[in-house]
């Protein structure tokens, strides 16, 4: 019985103690309501933020937006600028067009050039402005064949030069050449001036001198013979023709002979045409020529050993002597040449 007795003895403490604690529940759960308000506080929190955090994203985005849109704007407003305005078109000048071989710039090529037709300045700028309106009507205001009147004139300006003027620009041309060092495109400019002007006495001398240093004698004895036949008044001509003809063999004195008549006073002819007759043993002309030459120039001792030569090979002996003894006399002569005359004059009996 005792046991029983205790054992609901201790299921009364139980229940008691039940009893007692369901108060203590109640109190527990109004305690949640009081942590709602820092839940609902951080929720409000979250949506400014959220809120705050939208409305800056729309504020930073829209001003790109602003940027970029505002960009084409600008782009249209300079593209659409020259539309308005259209460039002017330039007026061809003729003039200026580079011309496709040197021509002298005489006064007969400067009058063709002034008669060649070029639009007034001011009716350009008329032009132009109409065209700010009607850029079509403008592109019509130009003619189609204002751009090309260049190539007539510069031809026109060719025909109107006369033959020498033309030869001369050629010849103009070949010195260029020549300090450029193109040989060939030089002697070609150079026959062509001569052909357009075959008096052309520069062209000529700087054609055959260069066919001379070209190996090429046969073109420049051509050259010589055509311009002798030409003007036979060209004694230099005639001693370098002849020349060319001795060093081939041939006597070169019907050349000497045909300009002699030009060459009177000159030395240096007398003499030359001295030596080519005596080479041929035509000593009686060969010192009349040295004479000739010795008379401009007395103390040139070469020519006095010739003239004692040919003297002595036509048997007169004492002019031969007299004429050697000037030539040892000059103290111009060579070694050789010095011991030459000595022996000659040992020979005579000095």
């Amino acid at each position: 019985m005792s046991l029983i007795n205790k054992m609901l003895q201790d299921l009364d403490a139980r229940g008691s103690h039940a009893d007692a604690a369901e108060p203590n529940v109640k109190p527990v759960q109004r305690q949640r309501a009081p942590m709602t308000v820092p839940l609902a506080l951080g929720a409000g929190l979250l949506l400014v933020l959220a809120a705050a955090g939208w409305f800056g994203w729309r504020y930073v985005t829209r001003v790109p937006t602003v940027a970029v849109a505002a960009a084409p704007s600008v782009l249209m407003t300079q593209e659409s600028a020259p539309a308005s305005v259209p460039a002017p078109v330039p007026v061809p000048v003729p003039a200026l067009l580079p011309a496709p071989a040197p021509v002298p710039q005489t006064p007969a090529a400067l009058a063709t050039a002034a008669d060649v037709p070029v639009a007034a300045p001011g009716a350009a700028v008329r032009k132009e402005q109409g065209a700010a309106k009607a850029p079509r009507a403008a592109q019509r205001a130009v003619p189609a064949d204002a751009a090309t009147p260049a190539p007539a004139s510069v031809f026109d300006t060719g025909r109107q030069t006369s033959a020498p003027q033309r030869a001369e620009s050629e010849y103009r041309r070949a010195l260029a050449h020549l300090q450029e060092g193109r040989i060939g495109d030089a002697i070609a400019a150079l026959e062509q001036a001569l052909k357009l002007d075959p008096g052309h006495e520069a062209a000529r001398q700087t054609l055959v001198g260069l066919l001379i240093e070209n190996k090429r004698p046969d073109e420049a004895m051509r050259q010589l013979q055509l311009a002798l036949a030409a003007d036979p008044r060209q004694p230099a001509m005639a001693m370098l023709l002849a020349r060319l003809q001795i060093e081939r063999g041939a006597a070169g004195i019907d050349t000497l002979q045909r300009s002699l008549a030009y060459a009177a006073g000159n030395a240096d002819y007398h003499a030359f045409l001295a030596g080519a007759l005596q080479r041929l043993q035509r000593h009686g002309e060969a010192a009349e020529q040295y004479m000739a030459a010795l008379r401009a120039n007395p103390q040139n001792g070469v020519w006095l050993m010739g003239l004692g030569i040919s003297l002595q090979a036509d048997k007169r002996n004492a002019d031969a002597r007299d004429a050697f003894q000037r030539a040892k006399a000059s103290a111009s002569l060579v070694p050789e040449l010095q011991a030459f005359v000595e022996r000659k004059l040992l020979q005579l009996g000095q």
